[in-house]
């Protein structure tokens, strides 16, 4: 066996780019003359920018530190030990680049060993020990506190989760395990497996102690210093810690229960990541640890040298590094001030557009529409909005008035827009319609303002071809619901100049949006690949596969929703206009269903009803449906579905829509929430050898979102 040191010695020479944390250990007296106590701070020198994380030579760094107390403790020279972090970040976990360079099991399986080896040290010693979550802990941060005795948390800790699942990996580290002996089950499956698969959601610090997983709660100005108060009085007597005993009957196996209905509805099997969390759990309910971390060693190596791990962390990068740095967004430099917003159109879609542009950029914001009662709905909307902010404590009363007094709305043009640096139409989405609003724009406007549009299909190239300065316009296509999805889509049209594009990044980047660049072509990067997908679906239901097949053929790719509920979401008549434009420019792929255009015409809002709560086929629309007699199972249907997404992304890319494959990804998993585990799509195409058969070869390089060869 190899010893704690070897093994992260070994680990740590497969990661030479460590960023290291350091555990300084530091002695005090406690207050109340309770004893002398040794605090250990996990800390990697670097501002809180710079989160605190746990590659193998910081998990060394700790087991020295506890090797020193372990000897205190047993010589009887401290009464206990505490472990808390730098300021703002307790810790964050694993060290994830590192995972990344892992090539083989025995190494993926050293990582889970070590970590368990020495936190574990922390429940052993002869005193007893504190965790004192001081700031954003999560994954292994949250972990190593679990091993504790007792734990206290920050009321203004930001952020504290189990995030493993949502990668594609378990709480690998005594987080399955230690959890649910800790809090129960079904509030453990609520944090590993309900908040990672809902896109990740955080608990803040109160949260944390009602859940039980901690023990006390303290305000963050002077967290740490009653935290020591109140440990003197625990190891005094005068504060009992009681915890509710844990139900280990029939409640265990309801939780786990639960928790496998919201994984089958989040990634319906498609990504094991729940699952073997689930599986852990379940053998928790013994309590035998030891055999609940060998289970999580286990499946943490297994993880690690899976696809879908690698998918994650693909596209947890993708999000986290690529998204900051747009490939081929001109230089910061050259971008022009934003001091005043114009949006032409008062309906929905542009009023969620002024109401982020007010909030973001808190400069003024004017609505034009072509008449009063429109534009006053406009700003009663940005208004109400607001109003919903202030009840909620996001914003104060001075704010709120704030806001409120930077928003109007006019019916002339000229006097809204005339001093305006950065004017958007979101109006009907026809382009004869667009062209006329901007020559109306353009007559009014100075003469460097940003002309934008949201189009979602149409030619930017052509709504800017009959003005005098086409260099100005650029496409800025938003994603719906705009408060949610962070993607947008800025559109270089033939004619767009530096300074514009520059200018439009720049405020992509004060709205906190994902911006990628995309070519003027067709409906861009998500409508064209999500038409190209629903066009597919659809055209095998028309050639007479039921509906019900054709919607569960899909489902092992644990997207947030099957095609046609997705198809109701956007609106049935959206789809239909987006499938025709795409049909005009590409009509040997792009088909227009007439069945679709039947749904539409019988104005239906989507082709199910949910008079049981579930979706059901609407017997209106299965009286509409004309089908031919081909019937395809669920694998033929997927295999035509993804062969069609794999040979346009293929077109795509070659036709320089965007810069590479990966932009693809970000755009898909922004915009349209496709989900981690698969990495936007391209990866899962290439595993499942779809890329190759379609296109002759992969869409990423070995090692990119797979296992390093």
């Amino acid at each position: 066996m190899s010893t704690t040191a070897e093994l992260l010695k070994g680990a740590a020479e497969l990661f030479p780019g460590e960023v290291v944390t350091q555990a300084h250990v530091r002695h005090l007296d406690l207050p109340a003359g309770a004893g002398r106590f040794a605090l250990i701070t996990l800390d990697n020198g670097l501002d809180h920018t710079k989160p605190t994380t746990f590659g193998p030579q910081s998990l060394a760094n700790l087991d020295a530190a506890i090797d020193q107390v372990e000897k205190e403790a047993s010589e009887g020279s401290i009464v206990g030990v505490g472990i808390t972090g730098k300021p703002f970040i307790f810790a964050v976990g694993a060290d994830l680049k590192g995972v990344e360079l892992l090539k083989r099991h025995e190494d993926a399986l050293a990582i889970g060993k070590g970590g368990h080896n020495v936190f574990r040290r922390l429940s052993g010693l002869a005193v007893p020990t504190f965790a004192y979550y001081n700031g954003a802990a999560m994954g292994g941060g949250v972990e190593v506190g679990l091993h504790c005795s007792y734990r206290t948390v920050s009321r203004a800790l930001p952020a504290f989760a189990l995030p493993e699942v949502f990668l594609g990996l378990v709480p690998g580290w005594g987080g399955c395990a230690l959890l649910p002996n800790l809090i129960g089950a079904d509030r453990a499956v609520t944090v590993i497996i309900e908040n990672a698969l809902n896109q990740n959601r955080q608990l803040k610090g109160a949260q944390v102690r009602e859940l039980g997983i901690a023990d006390a709660l303290f305000d963050g100005a002077d967290f740490l210093e009653q935290s020591l108060v109140w440990t003197a009085q625990v190891l005094n007597g005068s504060v009992t810690v009681e915890r509710p005993e844990v139900d280990r009957g029939e409640a265990w196996d309801q939780a786990v229960a639960r928790g496998k209905a919201i994984a089958d509805s989040k990634v319906h099997g498609a990504a094991p990541a729940a699952y073997r969390a689930l599986e852990i759990i379940a053998a928790a309910k013994d309590g035998d640890l030891d055999k609940g971390y060998d289970a999580e060693d286990q499946a943490l190596a297994d993880l690690i040298m899976g696809g879908e791990l690698r998918s994650g962390l693909y596209a947890f990068n993708l999000v986290q590094r690529r998204a900051k740095r747009p490939a081929g967004a001109p230089d910061k430099s050259l971008a022009r001030p934003v001091t005043k917003v114009g949006v032409v159109g008062a309906g929905l879609m542009a009023s969620q557009l002024a109401l982020l542009f007010l909030r973001r950029l808190e400069v003024p914001v004017v609505l034009t529409d072509i008449d009063q009662a429109r534009v006053d709905k406009g700003v009663g909307y940005v208004h109400g909005e607001i109003d919903k902010l202030l009840a909620k404590g996001r914003v104060n009363q001075d704010k709120a008035n704030r806001l409120k007094g930077l928003v109007s709305g006019v019916l002339d043009k000229a006097e809204g827009f005339s001093d305006a640096d950065f004017i958007i139409e979101a109006v009907f989405e026809e382009i004869g319609v667009k062209q006329q609003v901007f020559a109306e724009v353009e007559a009014v406007a100075p003469a460097h303002a940003i002309l934008a549009t949201n189009t979602s299909s149409l030619s930017v190239t052509e709504m800017a071809s009959k003005l005098k300065n086409p260099e100005r316009v650029v496409g800025f296509h938003f994603f719906n619901p705009v408060a949610v999805l962070p993607l947008l889509e800025i559109v270089r049209g033939e004619r767009t100049d530096d300074a514009s594009l520059a200018t439009a990044f720049g405020v992509a980047r004060k709205l906190k949006k994902t911006a990628v660049l995309v070519k003027d072509a067709p409906a861009f990067v998500v409508n064209r690949i999500l038409t190209r997908f629903m066009g597919e679906i659809q055209n095998v239901i028309d050639e007479g596969t039921p509906v019900a097949v054709a919607e569960r053929a899909v489902e092992p790719l644990g997207l947030p929703m099957s095609p046609l509920v997705l198809l109701e979401l956007v609106g049935p008549a959206i789809g239909l206009h987006v499938s025709e434009t795409l049909n005009r420019a590409f009509p040997e792929r792009f088909t227009v269903s007439e069945n679709l255009a039947a749904v539409v015409n019988a104005g239906k809002r989507g082709f199910y009803v949910y008079d049981s709560g579930k979706p059901e086929l609407d017997p209106e629309v299965a009286a509409l449906l004309k089908q031919g007699d081909s019937v395809l199972t669920e694998e033929q249907t997927r295999d035509r579905v993804l062969d069609a997404v794999a040979q346009e992304i293929g077109l795509m890319l070659d036709e320089g829509v965007v810069a590479e494959a990966q932009d693809i990804d970000l755009c898909l998993i922004t915009g349209a929430g496709w989900p981690f585990h698969l990495g936007g799509i391209t990866p899962y195409l290439d595993r499942a050898g779809v890329s190759e058969r379609v296109n002759g070869k992969p869409f990423l390089a070995p090692g990119v979102a797979s296992v390093p060869a």
